[in-house]
């Protein structure tokens, strides 16, 4: 059986939208690749960040239940930007995006600005791994 435990410390700043530390257990991981908002064609669909966002995250939880697994069983997840003070801007869409898509059982999570992505129409791209049974 998996066991996912969200760990967020009382000395550490209150945690908004990811977990601190995420406690595993299980006997088998899932590496999930790189997601940008690309459609089932190869094209980057979505003009803004929060509409890619909602495609990337959309694509990750897809390859995520193909192999399967739920959000909740996310334990980490990793967001490249291209624009930063754009995510921080639009954070809070991007977490109602977020729970409406994933819940609101948070992997760690770490957002990381980069200067641009493998298809350069892509604005986020997102990345991760997590524990089943």
């Amino acid at each position: 059986m998996s066991d996912v435990e969200r760990v967020n410390p009382a000395g550490l700043s209150p945690p908004a939208g990811f977990s601190h530390a995420v406690v595993a257990t299980g006997s088998r991981l899932v590496f999930l690749a790189g997601q940008t908002a690309l459609d089932a064609d190869g094209k980057v669909v979505g003009d803004t960040l929060v509409e890619q966002f909602e495609r990337a995250l959309g694509n990750l939880l897809a390859a995520l239940h193909a192999a399967g697994g739920t959000p909740a069983d996310l334990a980490r997840v990793t967001v490249y930007a291209t624009d930063v003070a754009d995510y921080r801007a639009q954070a809070p869409q991007l977490g109602r995006v977020w729970r409406r898509l994933a819940g609101r059982d948070y992997p760690a999570m770490a957002v990381v600005g980069i200067v641009r992505l493998w298809d350069e129409e892509a604005l986020v791209e997102l990345d991760g791994f997590a524990v089943l049974p």
